[in-house]
């Protein structure tokens, strides 16, 4: 039997580990599966961890106010440290490019206990672009054993960077496994849920969310002039903001929009609530990189808030458009949509990133090596 330590911190990587998590374990007499959670962000993944049934084995609690990336990174690696003086490991999978998927990868590099990394050789190739997330992935490649790539896109990136043909594995992305978790009657909680708060979810519906690092300053303040600009234009429009807990972001929502009847802004939403504002939604405004995975199953036209994404395949089959921070492309490209009815505007191309299928074949090549 093999010990399996999950390192995740975050919802995003709860989201994208937990049909992982459980495909292994359907399968006890062939892995002993360790779940720890960090705790990047607290309150998120372990509201996600309820949704999927799970519960983590450890939690670290490493996070404090304000903290650098620097303090992060050494609270991480100093808790890790001692989880692996705790316990046997014969393996440690992480998922994407957060600090704790570094931290995980180089915790268990120095104790050289192999890594499988999951949703590997995504890039754009500039360090600051998303900052600090791709040098964090592409350090976190160095170091694995294998590398389970969503696409063939990903798969030539690890292969033009040096990294073994056979250390590469084309499985699809997990997210689309964790869509099809969700049941009728947790979409039917769902609507109850905004039906409670009075939010009318119908075809008039724009889902907007923003929180990445290299949006704070200036770059939030564009954001939020292309925004509040498209919420009186189409006053008859509802504006859903999950508003991310960071100050950066959060104090500057709501203090711009705060005010308007038609924008509802929310404390972060789990996870099924989310998946059914996307399936409903007639237009997304993301900087997200789940999302921009999410949207092409439900058809609904994407934009991303950003400069440069490592999730290009969506851009290439037209599910979703880079805007950057750039108030003219934002409201353009937004009033385009918004003029036009929901059925107008649905798209018909084939989610690029999975067909729901990633996890089992996680599991079938863990379990040969």
């Amino acid at each position: 039997m093999k010990n399996i330590l999950f390192v995740f911190g975050t919802r995003p990587e709860v989201i994208k580990l937990a049909p992982v998590i459980l495909e292994l374990k359907k399968y006890p007499d062939k892995y002993n599966v360790i779940v720890c959670n960090t705790e990047q962000q607290k309150e998120l993944s372990n509201q996600t961890l309820e949704y999927f049934g799970l519960k983590a084995d450890l939690n670290l609690d490493c996070m404090k106010p304000n903290q650098s990336l620097l303090e992060v990174q050494t609270r991480i690696l100093n808790a890790l440290d001692k989880v692996f003086d705790s316990y046997k490991i014969d393996a440690t999978i992480v998922q994407g490019d957060t600090m704790t998927v570094l931290c995980g990868a180089l915790a268990s590099y120095y104790r050289k206990i192999p890594v499988y990394h999951v949703e590997a050789g995504l890039r754009s190739y500039d360090i600051y672009e998303p900052f600090p997330e791709e040098v964090m992935r592409q350090m976190t490649t160095r170091v694995a054993e294998i590398n389970f790539a969503p696409t063939e896109k990903n798969r030539l990136a690890l292969l033009s960077e040096g990294i073994k043909d056979e250390k590469i594995h084309v499985v699809g992305n997990t997210v689309i496994d964790a869509l099809f978790c969700l049941s009728s009657e947790t979409m039917a909680m769902a609507k109850d849920y905004f039906n409670n708060l009075n939010i009318n979810v119908d075809e008039r519906l724009v889902l907007i969310t923003a929180h990445r690092r290299e949006n704070h300053g200036e770059r939030i303040d564009r954001i939020l002039d292309a925004i509040e600009y498209l919420v009186k234009k189409y006053s008859d429009h509802t504006f859903v903001i999950p508003v991310h807990p960071n100050p950066n972001v959060k104090n500057k929502i709501y203090s711009r929009l705060e005010g308007y009847s038609n924008v509802k802004l929310l404390s972060p939403l789990d996870y099924p609530y989310l998946v059914y504002l996307m399936k409903n939604a007639k237009l997304i405004l993301t900087d997200s990189g789940g999302i921009q995975e999410e949207a092409p199953s439900f058809g609904c036209p994407t934009l991303v808030m950003r400069y440069e994404t490592e999730r290009q395949e969506g851009i290439d089959a037209g599910v979703s458009i880079l805007v950057g921070a750039d108030y003219e492309k934002i409201v353009n490209y937004s009033e385009n949509i918004l003029s036009k009815g929901r059925s107008e505007t649905r798209l018909k191309a084939q989610n690029p990133y999975g067909d729901g299928t990633s996890a089992k074949k996680i599991e079938e090549i863990i379990s040969r090596v």
